[in-house]
């Protein structure tokens, strides 16, 4: 390469772009894709013989090879040549693909471009960036064992690299088992869920950690009067999406719901590749027929091509922060799929959207959680999801819910912010400034839904608990002491005298620590899957010796292993008693409003994690293509970047206020 050619210099010249350079930049549009995928991958150089040095991928040129110039020689004789001259005259190489590209090899400071013909990717490098559907299947299949499966080849792992025997280990007097460590667990009942009284089935117990729907009603019916649907796949015709929302319209009113069969107008069809302008058109279209009524439209129905790409995140963020409406979107291939559970789902979460509740705690109309029922409280859940690796230039997301319906304390609402990459504390939980008068102003997340819980029930929080998702064990303590602080002044900013007991909680999932059973035989007998039962707690053994945590199994296995969720009660000025918190959560975990099982997280963290997930979309195209992201892994508790994060566009105040991530 000519930057690495011995005793020559490089650099390349500002040029005016030519005819066949202005063709290139033109389908530059095509090549970003392409640049993010390569950006990383290490790549070694093949037409230097045995010399292959190695480098990293930085970037592509944004002209093609046959453009690209550069200066050779000292200052007083310089030479500008052609890569592709320079190839042939060095090292006598043709280069035939003359069209495409360079990459940039090494860092951006420096421009060291090269062929992609003389590059060849180096195997056996780690794969960083989000993997697709039918890569994340395939490794599921691969990496899914049973309990008993997964039991039997760690002990045998154990006994082959004779761990028990390491020399450095004995040297500093650790003692390896060869047996796993036998602890003693409780499983904790499930709670008795309330539906509505006009049902054949006014409450349940779950078995197993699952229930259904079936001879059951919503226990507050959400009404949709006013819906349309638009159909952007080709092979879905107007019958066939015209009867399909007659299923979902059945189905809704056959579990509680209020909703209209007719819609608004007849289904519309729109082109994928003009979403906004279908979206905006036909949202004015349903407007102007309402408007004699003097209503709003309640539902966005959208049916999408099995492989859309951008165009769900494009439906979400038009819908959510310019219109100000609720969607609901539906892949053609499950257009054909009107089986009742799926329609049953499909119910649970329009009910959400649109401001009802599928189910409550029948504890908590009786009034019988401790430390919840007797004054108002208001739970939290808030998590930061960050930009997958290479995309380190895209802004940290941040979400948090609260619950708005005490006693019941199954609603939640839910904001969004952006802040800077990889940073875990949340900065916008409490915020100040100045308006042009001089006088301070309080704002941020925490304010907002404090004051929203006020409006919702009447009463103001006298009781907090803010559960904490995606935070390790070397960050608990910069994050408490940053996010409890926020929420002291959230409250001091609403009364000076405000300042309501504090239980914070972080919830982590990604760890290694798996509960096995001591007779599979037994648990096979109840779950199929062998695994642990739901509710199983362990307090013992494997928790820290002083402080206040728990392994909590609250889902039902579908398939593998389950793995429990790790709380850790960092601050607790609400005097939780342990069995008091582990069935708050346990039963908690029963109230998702996405399916009628038990989750594996309790619902406020799971929510904030939807959130957050779904605010990806909200950010620019070229920002959120990937749409990968991670939860707390990546985080750190650096300062954040100078550089202005841009902010994300506002949610309408009528989608804030209801379960829209659903």
């Amino acid at each position: 390469m000519p930057s690495s050619y011995p005793g020559r210099h490089m650099s390349l010249p500002r040029l005016e772009p030519s005819t066949s350079e202005k063709r290139w930049v033109s389908v530059a549009n095509w090549a970003t894709p392409i640049k993010k995928a390569l950006k990383g991958v290490k790549v070694e150089i093949t037409h230097r013989g045995t010399m292959r040095r190695r480098f990293n991928i930085s970037g592509l040129t944004s002209q093609a090879t046959r453009e690209l110039q550069f200066t050779v020689g000292d200052d007083g004789d310089t030479v500008t040549k052609y890569v592709v001259d320079y190839f042939k005259d060095a090292y006598g190489f043709s280069i035939q693909h003359v069209h495409w590209p360079c990459l940039q090899l090494g860092g951006t400071h420096r421009k060291n471009y090269m062929p992609m013909e003389v590059c060849k990717i180096v195997a056996g490098q780690r794969y960083s960036r989000k993997l697709n559907e039918r890569q994340v299947t395939a490794l599921l299949k691969v990496t899914c064992q049973r309990p008993q499966d997964r039991e039997h080849g760690i002990l045998k792992t154990v006994k082959q690299n004779a761990y028990d025997q390491d020399p450095y280990a004995k040297e500093f007097g650790i003692k390896i088992s060869r047996e796993p460590v036998s602890i003693e667990a409780r499983i904790l009942p499930p709670p008795r869920l309330k539906y509505h009284d006009t049902g054949r089935e006014p409450d349940c117990l779950p078995r197993v950690g699952q229930w259904n729907m079936i001879n059951k009603k919503m226990v507050n019916g959400g009404t949709v009067d006013s819906w349309i649907c638009i159909n952007f796949a080709r092979n879905v015709n107007d019958k066939v999406a015209r009867t399909f929302c007659s299923s979902i319209a059945q189905m809704c009113n056959s579990v509680g719901m209020e909703f209209n069969p007719e819609p608004v107008l007849p289904v519309l069809c729109g082109r994928p590749d003009r979403v906004e302008r279908v979206l905006k058109a036909h949202f004015h279209d349903a407007m102007i027929e309402l408007q004699p009524r003097k209503k709003e439209l309640d539902l966005l129905i959208v049916i999408l091509p099995d492989n859309n790409g951008s165009l769900y995140g494009d439906v979400k963020r038009i819908c959510e922060t310019d219109l100000g409406i609720i969607s609901q979107c539906f892949l053609t291939k499950n257009v054909f799929r009107t089986s009742r559970p799926y329609l049953e789902n499909v119910a649970l979460k329009i009910n959400v959207k649109v401001g009802g509740r599928n189910t409550v705690l029948a504890d908590a109309l009786s009034g019988c959680i401790p430390n919840v029922s007797d004054i108002p409280t208001i739970i939290f859940g808030a998590d930061v999801t960050h930009p997958h690796a290479g995309e380190d230039s895209n802004p940290s997301i941040a979400a948090v819910v609260a619950s708005q319906d005490w006693p019941e304390i199954t609603k939640y609402a839910g904001l969004v912010c952006a802040q800077a990459p990889c940073q875990e504390l949340i900065e916008d939980l409490y915020t100040e400034s100045r308006d042009p008068n001089r006088s301070e102003l309080s704002g941020g997340m925490i304010r907002e839904l404090l004051l929203s819980f006020r409006r919702a029930t009447g009463h103001k929080p006298k009781r907090i608990i803010f559960y904490r998702d995606g935070v390790s064990e070397g960050q608990f303590y910069q994050v408490l002491l940053h996010e409890l602080d926020a929420i002291r002044k959230a409250c001091a900013s609403l009364e000076p005298d405000y300042q309501p007991p504090v239980t914070f909680v972080v919830v982590q999932k990604r760890h290694h620590t798996r509960l096995f059973a001591d007779n599979h035989r037994d648990y096979y007998s109840v779950d199929k899957s062998g695994n642990i039962m739901p509710g199983t707690v362990v307090d013992t053994k494997i928790c820290h010796p002083t402080e206040f945590d728990f392994y909590l199994c609250s889902h039902a296995g579908i398939q593998g292993t389950s793995r429990p969720s790790h709380y850790h009660v960092l601050w607790d000025e609400n005097k939780f008693s342990a069995d008091d918190l582990q069935s708050l959560t346990n039963n908690l975990c029963y109230t998702y409003a996405r399916c009628t099982r038990s989750v594996s997280i309790v619902p406020p963290a799971y929510y904030a994690h939807l959130a957050a997930f779904r605010a990806r979309y909200y950010m620019e195209s070229s920002a959120s293509d990937s749409a990968s992201m991670i939860s707390g892994r990546q985080g750190t508790n650096a300062p954040a970047s100078t550089d202005a994060v841009k902010p994300l566009p506002a949610l309408k105040d009528s989608v804030k206020r209801v379960m829209f991530y659903c």
